[in-house]
Parts: C-alpha cells; structure tokens; sequence
C-alpha cells in the first residue's frame, strides 16, 4: 500500500516534471520528495522518472502507474470533498473561452472533470474579444481559455494550453491571395480591420492587432468591429484584412475570403487566467484537468 506522501509525490511530479514546483504544491522540502520518489522507486524495484540536470520525464512505467492511479484518487478526493460539505452539496464553476477550437478543449476537460468531481457543475460560457475581462472582473467566470498576453494586477495567469500558428484573412480578389505566405512587414500595405478595442488593454491590442510594423512602418487601420461575425464581412467585401489564428479555417471558411500565412509573426498563445481574489476551489482542479486534456491533443 502507498503512503499518501508517496502518491501526492508520484501523482504531482508526474503532473509538474519538476521538484522544486512539486515541492512547492505539496508545502515540503525538494529533498523531500527526492527522497520519497527514490523510495518508492526502490519499492516498484524500477524507474519511474528518468531525470538529468535539465529535464524530468517519466518512464513508460511511470506512464502506466500515473494512469493508473490518477482516476483512483480523483475519485477519493472529490468523494472526501463533498462529504466534508456536506451529502448532496454541489458546487457550480464556470469557465469561460474565446475561440471555437479552445471550446472544443474545455468540453474535452469538463466531461473528464465531472467524471472525477461527481457533486460539482460545470458552466461554459463563450467571451467575446471585444471584452475579453469583462465577465471575469464582473465575478460571472471562475476561470478563463483566452488568448495572451495578458499582464493584470488582479488576474493571475498560468501557462499556455496551446499555440495556434498566425495567418490573415484576406478578400479572395486581394493581391496577397495569390501567396503561399506573407510577412508582418507585408502589412503597411493593406488595410486592417480591427477590434472595437475601448474595453481591451492596449497591449493585447497591439500585439494582435498591430499598429506598425517590424521596421516601424505604420499599418493603416480600417473599420473596428464589436463581433468576429462584422469581421468576415467586411474582408468578404474586400474593406480590408485581419489577423488570424489560421485553425479559424476550419470553422470560418467561407465564400470570398482566403487564409494566408504570416510567416514570421509569433503564435497565438492560449492559456488560462482566473481572478487573484479568486475563492472558489474548483478552480486549481479544473486548471490540471484541461491541462491534462491539452497535454492529450
């Protein structure tokens, strides 16, 4: 039988592949769960990690035992949850995200979660961009998949989920149709059709929407939209062209429009925020699960 030290370290480095992090999320020393790793290694009789100076990764072994033991003590854990609140009590989180294809993520991680978490619901609700902290300062989201930066004081953020390479959207007649790829210096050339952007940081706006160019050349700025929707629209009638996350094709594609590749502009990184004041504590859980559902894809 495992110690509980012994699972909660196996179950967390498998999770983190770093010592130090999962000493700091158990509250005990590093060498103390060198020490427990090694021991419970020496129990199995072999290797559940294979680690250097550098890296952490586990071993087939580890692999098989980590998937094994996971659901188990989800189970054990939620069970111990909703007795200590109380037979029948369950507990709502709500999660938002921008973007069909993170949506797609966080249906794939709430199935999972409520398998583990039997007492507790789930609500997914969908961000528009022109408002992308809104709801989340409001208090009406827990926990958000949205597209970074983001650099707030009273929001924290994790890592990113997922990157999405960067492409444009442009008019089918457009001359950058025609090409296999274009260049973010490209741009001073066209016409961008932007975000009504009175309620997103300028930050976030700038590197999604950029204003110049590498070389410092100024972009010109067509119409802002307040719904994804207006944005098709207006490239389909040729007003101009927009940044992308090139997956968009396989959900937008339409008459009139084309995606191209930019193929010197930095990813569209997806990752999790949640408010820093935040009190609900299905929120660290649900964040290792569509982590989990992420590491997957």
């Amino acid at each position: 039988m495992l110690e509980r030290l012994e699972l909660e370290a196996f179950l967390t480095l498998a999770e983190q592949l770093h010592f130090g992090r999962t000493a700091e999320r158990l509250h005990v020393t590093t060498s103390r769960i060198s020490q427990t790793i090694r021991k419970l290694e020496r129990r199995i009789g072999a290797p559940l990690f294979e680690r250097n100076s550098r890296t952490v990764a586990l071993t087939p072994l580890g692999k098989q035992l980590r998937d094994d033991l996971r659901p188990a003590y989800d189970q054990i854990s939620a069970s111990i949850t909703a007795a200590s609140r109380g037979n029948g009590v369950e507990r709502t989180i709500t999660v938002g995200f921008s973007g069909a294809w993170s949506g797609n993520l966080l249906v794939r991680a709430t199935e999972l979660f409520r398998i583990r978490y039997p007492h507790t619901a789930v609500e997914i609700e969908e961000i528009q961009l022109i408002d992308p902290l809104g709801r989340m300062r409001s208090g009406a989201v827990d926990l958000q998949l949205t597209e970074f930066p983001i650099a707030e004081p009273d929001i924290s953020t994790g890592a990113i989920m997922f990157a999405e390479p960067r492409g444009l959207l442009v008019p089918q007649a457009h001359p950058f149709a025609e090409r296999e790829s274009i260049a973010l210096e490209d741009l001073a050339d066209t016409t961008l059709v932007t975000l009504d952007d009175a309620l997103i940081p300028r930050y976030w706006m700038d590197y999604h929407f950029p204003r110049r160019t590498p070389a410092g050349r100024p972009i010109p700025q067509g119409p802002a939209t307040t719904f994804w929707p207006e944005v098709l629209v207006h490239v389909s009638q040729g007003v101009g062209v927009s940044t992308v996350a090139l997956r968009a094709e396989q959900f937008h594609s339409r008459p009139g429009i084309v995606f191209v590749p930019l193929h010197d502009a930095p990813t569209i990184d997806y990752g999790l925020m949640w408010p820093s004041a935040g009190r609900n504590p299905l929120v660290p859980p649900f964040r290792e699960i569509i982590a989990e559902a992420a590491a997957r894809e």
